[in-house]
């Protein structure tokens, strides 16, 4: 079955679908995306991600083009016309095709490019990895400073990612002045002593919503949260460690540079932190 795409108001097939050589998310990176997970042919925390891609396009002062209902209709229509059920739903906001290339910003009445498809994930919250764990490696964070606004530019996460490949692992965790930021797309976290551990908000970082919305879970089961920078070796010092992010949900991290975190096995902590993300998850979904 061909895919359906959504491209400025319109569904595609996906060999029919196009944006313009001038289209400034292709030529400079100007632009930001969501990722929404779907379970049950419905969307995870989709409140949470539009207000984030509001935050992100008033961060690059790109208008919105589109209302929060018009975005979920759109979602709800691709979901319906791939026959997702479980899977996630891109979405890419740009500041469009000003009709040539240049650094400064085009004028306010260009419109804004919006692409939307869908990615066929079938047993999305049942993932092996979940009772086995990742293996991370450290890589030394090179982004730029604005890590918080969730823009196209990928290219250094993807090069993190495949440097871990090559080592044997799964995923990286970048490194700053000694200490962890995030891994290359989702948020981590160790658990020591029964206290679970994460860096503080800010420009650093991005601002999860899985994040948030696990760090609601714990407080609500009583566990205790630091949000804190911490660095490799108290990582593998920790008693547990995990990842959070709209399509892993928690992670379970069972090993860091070679070094086992804890047991070397999951850990009871990030198991249940899954467990109840995803019940709750699923009963908020729309």
């Amino acid at each position: 079955m061909t895919r359906t795409v959504y491209v400025n108001g319109e569904y595609l097939p996906e060999d029919q679908a196009s944006v313009s050589i001038f289209d400034r998310g292709f030529l400079m990176a100007d632009g930001v995306y969501e990722v929404v997970s779907v379970l049950n042919g419905k969307l995870l925390d989709f409140d949470g991600h539009m207000a984030r891609l509001q935050r992100s396009l008033a961060a690059l002062e790109i208008a919105n083009p589109l209302a929060e209902n018009e975005y979920l209709d759109a979602h709800r229509a691709l979901v319906d016309r791939n026959a997702i059920s479980d899977g996630l739903v891109y979405l890419q906001v740009t500041r469009g095709n000003p009709g040539d290339r240049d650094f400064a910003y085009p004028s306010e009445d260009t419109p804004p490019t919006v692409v939307m498809f869908t990615q066929a994930k079938p047993g999305l919250a049942d993932a092996p990895a979940a009772t086995t764990g990742w293996k991370i490696v450290s890589v030394e964070d090179l982004r730029w400073g604005r890590r918080d606004i969730k823009t196209v530019q990928l290219l250094y996460p993807s090069m993190a990612k495949m440097e871990a490949k090559s080592r044997g692992a799964d995923d990286a965790w970048l490194t700053e002045d000694g200490f962890v930021t995030e891994g290359t797309s989702n948020n981590a976290y160790i658990v020591k002593d029964g206290v679970i551990v994460t860096r503080e908000l800010s420009h650093d970082i991005l601002h999860g919503i899985t994040r948030a919305a696990v760090l609601r879970f714990a407080a609500e089961a009583q566990m205790k949260v630091e949000e804190r920078s911490f660095t490799i070796a108290e990582a593998q010092e920790a008693d547990e460690a995990f990842v959070t992010s709209a399509s892993a949900f928690v992670m379970p991290v069972v090993e860091i540079d070679g070094k086992p975190v804890g047991t070397g096995k999951v850990g009871a902590i990030a198991t249940r932190l899954r467990e109840i993300y995803l019940e709750e998850s699923r009963k908020a979904a729309v």
